[in-house]
């Protein structure tokens, strides 16, 4: 694990290229130094139905949230997190840009008492 779930308001779809923003995510991941390749996941999914903020017509968000399992230093997530924001908000420049976008994101750290996987891919991208 390192998972970034993003959610999106629909009309972000319209003002850039959701996959781009993904794979700057990604990459940011990758450059961090502390996540596994094999263990990175970036999703993105649209909320069907949102009201943002003050509700006016041009409002957009984008949440991200960063689970990760526990064991790292809280200076390497910040780092980790520094580097995926940075990345995200070069990709969302435009709509940053203007005052009708919100772009946040959170790092949840998973015990792993509570998390369970079955995950070749691990197997496959070690050896």
């Amino acid at each position: 694990m390192p998972h970034l779930h993003i959610e999106y308001s629909p009309e972000v779809a319209t003002l850039v290229n959701v996959q781009d923003v993904c794979l700057a995510a990604h990459k940011a991941m990758k450059e961090s130094g502390i996540f596994p390749i094999a263990g990175i996941r970036v999703r993105a999914f649209a909320a069907d139905h949102c009201i943002v903020a003050d509700d006016h017509p041009d409002n957009n968000f984008m949440a991200m949230t960063l689970s990760v399992g526990a064991g790292r230093e809280r200076s390497a997530l910040k780092a980790a997190g520094d580097l995926v924001f940075a990345g995200v908000q070069q990709a969302l420049a435009q709509p940053l840009a203007t005052p009708y976008f919100a772009l946040s994101l959170e790092i949840r750290e998973i015990s792993a008492d509570l998390s369970w996987k079955d995950t070749p891919i691990h197997s496959r991208l070690s050896s």
